[in-house]
């Protein structure tokens, strides 16, 4: 994994005012000007989103897992709170729950201690530095789960059991979150030349203005992208089988294929964190809704799906079923590992790198940057080895 070895002076670069900045920059990234499908659409995903996801979570746990009972039962004219009813009791309890996790990946981010990786410039000529120190505060996590469990200081099924409430307090992490990602870019930006404003406060809002949003060292986007919900997946898995292994004395094989399989995703974007902070997530998506209150409230939701399912619907697979899904899953993970590893390691070496001793395909991509200067992007064509 390629470590660049400087980093560019952030402080050389003078604030200027936002507005100023739409006229200045060249084109680049998304437009400025929304066009009404645009706003329609922005607005559509800013209301249903969250609908969305928490119509699965109740479907899950209140109709069994079906999608399609509470809607034809609300049809039928029955009322969803005879389904579930807010409990204030279990809110507070999930609310503190999801407080102490948010301060504890906070201090991790901070204080566990990781090598020093660097970004890809941005459009206004920054190089930012960052902490890698993902895998020790995901492997430091998972000890502290495991720990907490076995000592008793929570149960191992607590987030299965708390998983409507917590998705409630995702969602209210999520909105304010994206709230002050929003304000932040407005009255107090890291970087303001590599702001992105449009004639839309909703479209600024979702997408984000900000490219980097920083309080000191401490980087939002990689924060929230990497930390608070890719981890808490796992942890979501680990509860979901604790909670199956307690309904019925054993867990299925699906079951323990589902949590070694998506741990392994988790643990290889860790183990490569370095090279994330050269993808489109860090490099060109700016922080807003689409990534505060997605990270926050779809991933930890949405990508878990499968566990709490199995949960109520335990299936036990045959040898051949096993073989066959762990097969294919090593043959995605073959491809999405080595396209990385090809992508990262061209971006290294600028396009010199041989891959399976052939020479990679490219494109050359010219731009200009907000200080003036002409740059040179190449996309690679992935080679497949067959």
């Amino acid at each position: 994994m390629a470590i660049f070895p400087s980093v560019i002076d952030n402080q050389t670069f003078a604030k200027r005012d936002d507005t100023q900045n739409v006229k200045k920059l060249p084109t680049w990234g998304r437009n400025n000007y929304v066009t009404f499908l645009n706003w329609i659409a922005v607005v559509s995903l800013l209301f249903l989103t969250p609908l969305l996801q928490f119509y699965f979570v109740f479907s899950m746990q209140e109709a069994d897992g079906s999608l399609t009972q509470p809607l034809l039962d609300f049809l039928k004219g029955r009322p969803l709170a005879s389904y579930w009813i807010p409990n204030t009791t279990k809110l507070i309890k999930a609310a503190k729950l999801y407080t102490f996790w948010t301060v504890f990946q906070i201090l991790c981010a901070l204080f566990v201690p990781g090598r020093t990786g660097f970004g890809q410039v941005t459009p206004a000529g920054h190089k930012l530095k960052y902490k890698v120190n993902g895998l020790n505060c995901y492997l430091l996590t998972l000890l502290v789960f495991f720990a907490g469990s076995y000592f008793n200081f929570w149960a191992p099924t607590i987030i299965y059991d708390y998983w409507i409430e917590l998705s409630v307090c995702m969602q209210v992490h999520g909105f304010l979150l994206a709230l002050f990602a929003y304000l932040k870019a407005k009255y107090y930006s890291s970087h303001p030349e590599d702001n992105k404003i449009s004639n839309s406060v909703l479209y600024d809002f979702f997408l984000g203005v900000e490219l980097n949003p920083r309080i000191g060292d401490f980087d939002f986007k990689l924060f929230y992208n990497g930390r608070i919900g890719i981890i808490l997946w796992t942890l979501v898995n680990l509860s979901c089988a604790a909670r199956q292994y307690q309904l019925y004395g054993a867990l299925t094989n699906s079951m323990v294929l589902l949590n070694i399989g998506q741990a392994v995703y988790v643990a290889d974007f860790f183990f490569h964190e370095d090279w994330y902070l050269r993808t489109i997530d860090i490099c060109h998506d700016h922080f807003g809704y689409y990534l505060a209150w997605g990270d926050t409230a779809w991933l930890p939701i949405m990508y878990a799906l499968q566990a709490p399912f199995l949960v109520r619907h335990p299936r036990v697979l045959s040898t051949v079923e096993c073989f066959l899904i762990s097969l294919l899953f090593s043959l995605g993970y073959l491809i999405f590992r080595s396209a990385n590893n090809q992508k990262d390691k061209f971006r290294a070496t600028e396009g010199k790198a041989f891959f399976f001793n052939q020479k990679p395909t490219f494109i050359n991509a010219n731009y200009v940057t907000a200080d003036g200067k002409q740059r040179e992007r190449r996309a690679i064509l992935i080679t497949l080895l067959i």
